[in-house]
């Protein structure tokens, strides 16, 4: 097959499993998604058999999921796809203690703020899911079979089927006993908690898979591991690969801060611009696992990104792909009109006044008076050094206001873009912004 010469230019999104593959199961290991499992011809047999019940957790720790969360639930959108039935489970228990870190104990969340992310989780994982047909997804709180469980009865009911030598073994567990924090009882008995998750669903809705991070292998497997021994059946779970970056960095960072789902905490423009940036060496694996194309598609712009890797073909379709699929076509769309008027190859004053505003904070900006000169901006903004410099520059024809080339030192800085900023260049690729008033 062949990639459209623009490289923009996109199908609308909606996903199907792939026909180059005989079962999701194989679609799976060829995406890289399978780390660690059970049995995996078992699974393959599950999975690609009649319909199963899965399901997938996720704790309120922050007020918005991650691109990390983000491999789980296209995973389940996967399986879903394949006829699979999903359960989303968000966790208001579990949440108020918080799976054990390498380092050092959780800050404990008060009630009504786990309460408060438990909703803003719940919506975002919906959004993943159809909640129709004969597939359709059901989401669940673990709280709700939590709460009304006293402390006698956990012990005696849950607590007595753990052993305490098999849970010290977990990776999680055994790094914090060896560091100078230690862990208290109560990340160390997160694990039932989990485990009794997986046990609450098998019995409720027949649920026989879990999937998860493959450094929630311990939780994950304390679920199997409880229901064989309460109730005598074998039951599965798939750890999926931690993404890490090429060059040694951790994925999912953007200059230190978090990629998050939510576009208050980051927005369209910055998601597209953190998948734009994705190394040569990484981008047919993020194809592979964050979008929904086919072999095919993904083979097509392996060979372009190992052929023509300056068109930066694949990085383009990334961005894009995971922007509709987070945020939708139309944010998408917004932001892919922002990238191109901002470097020269559409008109600025159509532009979206959120998505520019959201492009120019992430860019060198100012915020100037009503009446400030391009001097002043260029000085504010850092892309000159000082006035004499600024001047040379724009004698230079180097420096445009808004798309138009600058000729004269007083030229004002109108804000006469959507939302009342203006865009500065100097040169070809350097840009800041600019916000009057």
């Amino acid at each position: 097959m062949s990639v459209p010469s623009d490289e923009l230019s996109v199908r609308a999104l909606e996903p199907a499993n792939d026909p180059a593959f005989d079962s999701v199961w194989d679609e799976l290991v060829w995406r890289g998604l399978i780390h660690v499992s059970t049995d995996q011809d078992e699974l393959r047999e599950l999975l690609s058999g009649p319909p199963i019940v899965f399901y997938c957790g996720f704790d309120p720790t922050a007020p918005s999921l991650h691109l990390g969360n983000l491999v789980q639930l296209l995973t389940m959108r996967r399986l879903q796809l394949a006829g699979h039935r999903p359960l989303g489970l968000v966790g208001g228990s579990t949440g108020l203690i918080g799976d054990p870190r390498p380092t050092a104990e959780r800050t404990l969340n008060t009630r009504e703020t786990v309460a408060e992310w438990v909703d803003r989780l719940r919506t975002q994982v919906e959004r993943f899911l159809s909640f129709e047909g004969d597939s359709a997804a059901r989401m669940v709180n673990n709280l709700d079979w939590t709460a009304p469980l006293s402390a006698i009865d956990f012990l005696r009911e849950i607590g007595k089927h753990f052993r305490v030598g098999t849970m010290l073994k977990k990776d999680a567990v055994s790094a914090r006993l060896n560091s100078e924090a230690g862990i208290s009882y109560t990340e160390f008995s997160y694990q039932i908690l989990q485990g009794m998750d997986y046990l609450e669903l098998f019995r409720a809705y027949g649920c026989v898979l879990q999937t998860g991070g493959s450094d929630q292998w311990g939780n994950l497997t304390s679920g199997t591991d409880l229901v064989r021994r309460v109730e005598g059946e074998s039951v599965h779970a798939i750890g999926t690969p931690l993404i890490t970056n090429s060059d040694g960095t951790k994925f999912g960072k953007s200059e230190g801060n978090a990629i998050w789902l939510d576009a208050d905490m980051c927005s369209p423009w910055t998601m597209y611009q953190f998948w734009l940036n994705t190394d040569d060496r990484d981008v047919v694996d993020r194809l592979k696992v964050f979008t929904f194309l086919t072999r095919a598609e993904i083979e097509e712009y392996a060979r372009l990104v190992d052929e023509e890797p300056f068109r930066r073909a694949g990085q383009k379709r990334l961005a894009r792909e995971v922007v509709t699929t987070v945020h939708g076509p139309d944010a998408a769309d917004a932001v892919v009109a922002a990238t191109e008027a901002l470097f020269g190859q559409g008109d600025l004053m159509a532009l979206d006044a959120a998505t520019l505003r959201s492009a120019l904070e992430e860019l060198p900006h100012a915020s100037l008076p009503a009446g400030a000169t391009v001097l002043d901006g260029l000085t504010s903004t850092g892309l000159v050094s000082s006035l004499s410099e600024a001047r040379r520059a724009i004698a230079q024809g180097g420096v445009s206001l808004d798309g138009q080339k600058v000729t004269a030192d007083d030229t004002p800085v109108t804000g006469s873009l959507p939302g009342g900023v203006s865009v500065l260049r100097r040169g070809k690729k350097t840009l800041a912004g600019v916000f009057v008033g």
